[in-house]
């Protein structure tokens, strides 16, 4: 049994973060700003990779120690590629970014918006950044992935009539089936390098609010009645990244009823996220859309 099979693990129990340092996307807000806090408080150096600057200056001012600001725009592959290339040893890179079920648009590279920002840009972060990683990456998914199915010949919604939520489910089932490729591939070189996946159940951030519809104003209600704070539902992630139990190829989430809220534990996931011959087609059409040759060998350390 590990200890996220037992009840209330909490930011407390963080181990002694000192001398490691840590890349969180999208942590200018939301659950990225409060892992940050918490693995700042622990004693790592952080770097908050945000699109807005100023909000991350702005976040960086309700945090202690050694925390740094830096520009990553994950839908402009320019921008992560500018960020990686500036970047150097990094223990943990916790792709937390993203958006979700936003009105239909492109990144600068015109890929469609969710899959382009939540799954794309971090493949090729995390492709770019992987050399330099010393002990692990999580991956952010969500519940939605049980709505998701990866489509293959029409991963941007090119022909496909643009569906929010299937194309917010298919970035997070996307997320999540990189993460166990990545697992795999990371075992099958020897790498002591982990990936490892997490969910934060549902919990109340800005990630609601940008629907362009009355959703914004329903899942504002269900935000004071059902979910958790940021901070709770950042733990998944926390666990992931900074637990020495926490091992390549988990995926954790909250141990409430139907995992929408509740202390991070070990969690399953659809049967669709575990095939194999899919995530590796998907592996293969991620490096030919973003450029980035992301190879895994045993040198990652």
């Amino acid at each position: 049994m590990t200890s996220a099979t037992r009840s209330r693990w909490t930011a407390a129990d963080i181990p002694d973060q000192t001398g490691r340092r840590v890349v969180v996307t999208g942590a200018n807000s939301g659950l990225g700003a409060a892992a940050a806090r918490e693995l700042s408080a622990r004693g790592a150096s952080v770097v908050l990779a945000c699109r807005n600057v100023e909000k991350g200056e702005q976040a960086k001012g309700w945090m202690n120690g050694d925390v740094t600001v830096r520009r990553l725009d994950l839908a402009d592959l320019a921008s992560v590629r500018e960020f990686a290339h500036a970047t150097g040893t990094v223990d943990v890179l916790i792709n937390n970014a993203g958006v979700m079920a936003v009105p239909k648009s492109r990144t600068a590279d015109k890929f469609e918006m969710q899959f382009g920002t939540n799954f794309l840009g971090h493949f090729a972060l995390t492709g770019l950044l992987l050399p330099r990683v010393t002990d692990r990456v999580v991956t952010l998914s969500s519940g939605a992935h049980h709505l998701g199915r990866i489509v293959l010949d029409d991963l941007n919604w090119e022909r496909r009539r643009y569906q929010r939520w299937l194309a917010y489910g298919q970035s997070k089932l996307a997320d999540l089936m990189f993460a166990y490729e990545l697992a795999r591939r990371l075992e099958a070189a020897g790498s002591p390098v982990r990936s490892l996946a997490a969910h934060p159940g549902y919990a109340a951030t800005e990630l609601q609010s940008h629907t362009g519809t009355f959703q914004d104003r329903v899942m504002g209600v269900l935000n004071r009645i059902v979910a958790q704070g940021a901070a709770e539902g950042a733990l998944p992630e926390l666990y992931a990244a900074t637990m020495p139990d926490a091992d390549n190829g988990q995926y954790y989430g909250p141990d409430g009823i139907g995992e929408v809220r509740g202390s991070p534990r070990l969690v399953g996931s659809s049967r669709a996220s575990k095939d194999g011959a899919v995530a590796a087609r998907l592996w293969d059409a991620a490096v030919e859309l973003t450029g980035v040759p992301f190879e895994v060998s045993r040198g990652e350390a």
